[in-house]
């Protein structure tokens, strides 16, 4: 068994559970997170005070796969997660003993 871990932008969320219940996978945990890769922070202006945003909203989605199940899941995974800019996120494959 296999666990794929992805770090996904949250408005692609749907799109993915959708793609992976298409490959008749059910069971995916889902958990809001923050964090940033290559594109670091960036500067943001608030009722005309700047302040600066470190960290991005992502989503984590946990999925168990069998071995056979595993290159499909992360294709999956990784072409409904796909927006074409930075920061689209990175997909984990861990053992399960």
């Amino acid at each position: 068994m296999k666990l794929v871990i992805g770090i996904i932008k949250p408005f692609k969320l749907d799109e993915v559970c959708a793609s992976l219940s298409s490959l008749n996978i059910q069971e995916i945990n889902v958990v809001e997170v923050k964090g940033f890769g290559r594109q670091k922070g960036f500067m943001e202006h608030y009722h005309g005070a700047e302040f600066i945003v470190d960290f991005f909203n992502k989503i984590r989605l946990e999925v168990t796969v069998t071995e056979e199940q595993l290159a499909q899941t992360v294709e999956t995974i990784q072409n409904a997660a796909n927006s074409g800019e930075i920061g689209d996120g990175k997909i984990f494959v861990y053992d399960i003993n």
